[in-house]
């Protein structure tokens, strides 16, 4: 019920927020009882079906009667003694929607097998630790039973001739694709930590459908590139930099390149000719969805860093190499 110009910015900002939320609690003053805004923010909770609460608050003693039409949903609590407050704890963790029970690696490992982790240590690399996505592979290899080995794209060929047995997989960031490509030996499957995590999100098929719209491009189109994720631009930033850079040198043409960050992304997509995101390991899989289907809304192809590059180098097809599911990807890019 904010008014105003500004007013109206903060609920435009709040109600974006649904877009990346996992459970919606609605907190109204018993006292009050539901507003219009109330009413519609509920209605608009629905239509995203976003598991949802009313909290009744102000129920401090006695009796608090609710709508009929709540009662399934709602919970009568004092944020000022903490009555009900237990229950709505309870109430929320039954809510959970969880995981979807998909894993980033694990599902495509056997206990024991080896997989070679390549991971550039360059300028634009954080100092001291290593990005989530890398982190996030190790733990999954490690509940796997299997083994991994993190080198640099340097020592790549070095670890291979180490090794006394070939490596299930070999994972590497995008940007050194080419290079880990050509000294990886074809009888070893390939793939990047981008194209895991589009996979992990769940939105890596989508990603595969919109690959030949790169071809489509023309002059003055404008590319939208964007990240989940803030961090300080290098020289040499994937992103802004080495990305722009390839897709005119793989087009010929002379295109406009717009970037986004962290929770930043434009509401209206239709002056984009591609949308190209980053794996997305700083967002939801609700948010990373919803970038996605505003980008089908307008009918403007939305693909993935490691996808894009993998096609960029010819590659893209053994970088699928390790997903039972390739063929029926590429064959629903194909069509």
């Amino acid at each position: 019920d904010d008014e105003g110009e500004l007013g109206q910015k903060r609920m435009d900002k709040a109600l974006e927020e649904l877009r990346r939320t996992d459970i919606a609690l609605l907190v109204v003053d018993a006292a009050e009882g539901l507003a219009e805004e109330d009413r519609a923010l509920l209605e608009r909770i629905r239509g995203m079906e976003i598991p949802c609460l009313v909290v009744w608050n102000k129920c401090d003693a006695g009796d608090c009667p609710l709508p009929e039409s709540l009662a399934e949903r709602a919970v009568c609590v004092s944020a000022r003694t903490k009555r009900g407050i237990d229950a709505l704890k309870e109430r929320i963790a039954h809510l959970n929607p969880g995981e979807s029970g998909r894993r980033l690696i694990a599902d495509l490992l056997q206990p024991g097998d080896l997989v070679i982790l390549v991971v550039p240590i360059d300028k634009a690399a954080p100092k001291g630790r290593l990005i989530l996505p890398q982190q996030q592979t190790i733990r999954d290899i490690l509940e796997a039973g299997a083994l991994s080995l993190t080198v640099r794209e340097t020592e790549l060929p070095q670890a291979l001739a180490a090794c006394r047995e070939k490596p299930r997989m070999v994972v590497t960031d995008s940007q050194v694709f080419a290079k880990v490509a050509q000294d990886t030996p074809q009888d070893v499957a390939l793939t990047s930590f981008s194209i895991l995590m589009a996979r992990y999100k769940g939105y890596l098929d989508a990603a595969l459908r919109s690959i030949p719209a790169v071809e489509s491009l023309r002059d003055g189109d404008t590319v939208l590139i964007a990240e989940g994720c803030t961090h300080h631009r290098q020289c040499e930033d994937i992103g802004t930099v080495k990305l722009p850079g390839w897709i005119r040198a793989h087009t010929g043409k002379t295109l406009e390149f717009a970037f986004t960050s962290g929770g930043e992304f434009p509401e209206a997509l239709s002056g984009y000719s591609l949308v190209v995101h980053c794996g997305g390991c700083m967002l939801n899989e609700r948010e990373m969805r919803a970038r996605q289907q505003r980008a089908v809304d307008a009918g403007v192809p939305y693909t993935n860093y490691g996808t894009i590059i993998a096609y960029m180098n010819g590659i893209l097809r053994r970088s699928l190499s390790p997903f039972p599911q390739a063929e029926s990807w590429l064959n629903g890019a194909n069509g």
